[in-house]
């Protein structure tokens, strides 16, 4: 929508405001305003009539008095959209105001509040995309609970952790959050869906960036150039907007060279006068420990526990003894865990059957199609699970669940 076909709406949205919220006003039977206060009509009748000289003045300082309103409404709105006119607004508002009973009605910055927020989901209303920015953990939250299946950890770890960063007025460094697990057990699914909650665009947004280590950086001998642009674009993205979000997926395939390259964006640094990284959040998803994380899911399950009791001291603990032992993979030859950089290993969970059938009706649900607990029975049947001799887990996870579903179309 253009500036052109709002402003021909607002000339309405601002009548309708100033009636419902200016207090009296013109609307108002046997009243007026003199001298800054209000006065019986006995004032005017002196003056010869409903009309005389008095009201006539009276009225006329009350019309001048909203069209004055009328305009700090429009510079009101033009700050809040455009960001124009702001330091204008500040500097006339005692001008703008003749009568000491005048002020903008909260029921008119409410409703206006309502309206910029309406035009700027439709289009991009400031130069740093921060408009379309939203942070809605209630909605993350609740959708983490009812759409991710059999990861208490997960979802608990990852709404606390971003939940407290968003909150912090200053926080030390940039958030960085490593999730790992068995394919398909939902890693990519909630990096995607913080995505989607905090940003309005979700992964389309301008401050999002999503990178596939085989995709983006796949031959080695040019990991230089690699580095050089992956640090240009963090860089150009942080300084387009207050707040971002940087994803890695199939991270253990990353060069350790490239975990170590954008170390400084994740460190403890103070960027007094520079560009500010500390407002960034990093999301590594690698299948790394996924094996650690089963066989504490296995012992669990062998000793009658319900896996909802795996802490996560305990786990996360033994993630990262894994994760540090020497072997060819980027974590452990990059700087990341030896400085103490990842502030949360989040660990995903193997998937039983029960949560495979939630999948599927969740796969139903998504394409409309009605099921019954046969027809999900029947999808999950059709899974691979391990181990052989109990069949526990599955070994793909969710990951190829809709498309099973397939046989199920008429």
């Amino acid at each position: 929508m253009g500036r052109g076909r709002l402003l021909a709406h607002l000339g309405l949205a601002c009548c309708l405001l100033l009636l419902g919220g200016s207090g009296g006003g013109l609307g108002s039977q046997g009243t007026t305003m003199i001298g800054g206060r209000w006065e019986g009509e006995q004032g005017a009748v002196a003056e010869g009539g409903p009309w005389g000289r008095a009201r006539y003045e009276a009225v006329k300082k009350h019309l001048g008095a909203v069209g004055a309103l009328s305009k700090r409404y429009w510079q009101y709105l033009a700050c809040k959209v455009w960001q124009e006119g702001c330091e204008e607004e500040e500097e006339e508002e005692e001008e703008l105001l003749p009568f000491p009973g005048w002020s903008l009605p909260l029921v008119g910055q409410d409703y206006l509040e309502v309206l910029s927020a309406w035009y700027c989901s439709f289009s991009e209303c400031c130069k740093t995309g921060d408009c379309r920015i939203v942070n809605n953990i209630t909605g993350l939250e609740a959708d983490l609970t009812g759409q991710l299946h059999g990861q208490h950890l997960a979802k608990e770890v990852v709404v606390q952790a971003v939940q407290g960063f968003l909150q912090s007025p200053r926080p030390e460094k940039a958030l960085v959050l490593s999730f790992h697990g068995w394919s398909g057990t939902g890693k990519n699914f909630v990096a995607r869906m913080v995505a989607s909650h905090l940003y309005r665009d979700g992964l389309r947004s301008e401050c999002v960036k999503m990178f596939i280590s085989l995709f983006h950086f796949p031959h080695h001998k040019y990991m230089d150039s690699y580095k050089a642009q992956l640090k240009k674009q963090i860089g150009e993205t942080v300084q387009l907007c207050k707040q971002s979000l940087f994803i890695f997926d199939e991270a253990e395939k990353l060069h350790f060279s490239l975990l170590d390259a954008i170390k400084p964006f994740m460190a403890h640094y103070d960027h007094k006068g520079q560009v500010d990284y500390q407002r960034s959040i990093f999301i590594f998803l690698s299948n790394l420990g996924g094996n650690t994380i089963n066989e504490v899911a296995l012992d669990f399950w062998r000793a009658g526990r319900a896996r909802e009791e795996i802490s996560m001291e305990f786990l996360e603990q033994r993630l990262r003894l894994e994760l540090q032992e020497p072997a060819e993979n980027s974590y452990a030859r990059s700087h990341l865990i030896k400085e103490n950089l990842i502030d949360f290993f989040v660990p995903f969970l193997p998937l039983e059957y029960h949560h495979v059938k939630l999948c599927a009706r969740d796969a139903f649900l998504a394409r409309g199609l009605p099921y019954t607990e046969a027809a999900l029975d029947e999808v999950a049947r059709m899974m691979v699970f391990v181990p052989k001799e109990v069949k526990l887990f599955s070994a793909q996870g969710c990951k190829s669940v809709s498309q099973r579903i397939n046989y199920f179309l008429p």
